[in-house]
């Protein structure tokens, strides 16, 4: 039997940037409630970037179960642990400083391997090995939630346009010495991890986004590393965005709630698909 397309992108925009927040607890707290009664814990792994300032609508609620919670990182920078280049360190001051997630259940690369990239990127794969392998014997690690945020052309974690780890089918983390910008020298879960998980959530705000995220929901044709991200069946990507970044967005947004599985993500883009051409035809007609 054929393995089943990828579920459409499910799309939803909120007027101000404190709802979207809001909005993104809600659902990572389902996310969590959905993979504890599942599987016995949750596996999340976060971006570098702003994105952990999203994630700030969590800090206080009662009903997080935080000791279940395995947190990595999609991408690292290959500097010190405390150093403001750090993904991990952009986490700790935004986000996880301020929940009790147990110290041994948030999994950052070894400091002491900075100088070798190669060993670098091993080391945290065999990290993942270790955590994945016990309980999932797929191809590839499938996480439970993966927060993704969208960079200036396109990349996310550190998979950039044109660059040859978008290729990379084998390795489940690897390392690049020339990432355009930022620190070159980086290591980042592959392409094929992002697509393996079982919800991939892209997170945006501001109007100095919405050019992009109009070519990555408008012409995913273009190959844009964001547009790849299309989790295998039965997984599903979403995407929040603000007014501002969703502004020149044409892909239909769907009202936010939570969704499931694959034929409630295919029904309720229909749905605002139908919509959409609704209100168009009506201002056709006026």
């Amino acid at each position: 039997m054929p393995p089943q397309p990828p579920a459409p992108p499910v799309f939803y925009s909120f007027p101000k940037v404190d709802v979207l927040q809001d909005s993104l607890a809600n659902f990572v707290v389902k996310a969590q409630r959905d993979a504890v009664e599942k599987r016995g814990k949750f596996t999340i792994a976060l971006s570098r970037g702003t994105l952990a300032a999203n994630l700030k609508g969590l800090v206080g609620q009662e009903n997080v179960q935080w000791d279940k919670w395995e947190v990595f990182f999609c991408d690292e920078a290959a500097v010190p642990l405390d150093s403001e280049d750090s993904n991990y360190h952009s986490n700790i001051l935004s986000f996880l400083s301020d929940v009790p997630i147990p110290a041994g259940q948030i999994h950052t690369i070894d400091a002491n391997l900075l100088d070798d990239l190669e060993e670098l990127a091993d080391q945290y794969e065999k990290q993942l090995i270790d955590h994945f392998a016990k309980s999932n014997a797929a191809r590839y690690p499938t996480f439970d939630l993966m927060l993704l945020g969208i960079g200036p052309d396109g990349e996310t974690a550190s998979l950039f346009p044109g660059h040859e780890l978008l290729s990379e089918r084998d390795a489940w983390v690897a390392y690049l010495d020339d990432a355009p910008r930022g620190p070159k020298r980086r290591i980042t879960m592959t392409l094929p991890v992002l697509t393996h998980c079982y919800r991939a959530v892209f997170v945006v705000s501001g109007n100095e986004k919405a050019e992009m995220l109009h070519a990555i929901l408008d012409r995913p044709e273009e190959g844009l590393p964001c547009s790849r991200v299309r989790p295998a069946s039965p997984g599903l990507v979403f995407f929040f965005a603000d007014s501002e970044a969703a502004g020149l967005t044409k892909y239909p947004p769907t009202a936010f709630r939570w969704i499931d599985n694959e034929k409630e993500a295919e029904e309720a883009v229909a749905a605002a698909k139908r919509r959409a051409a609704r209100r168009a035809a009506e201002e056709g007609g006026e």
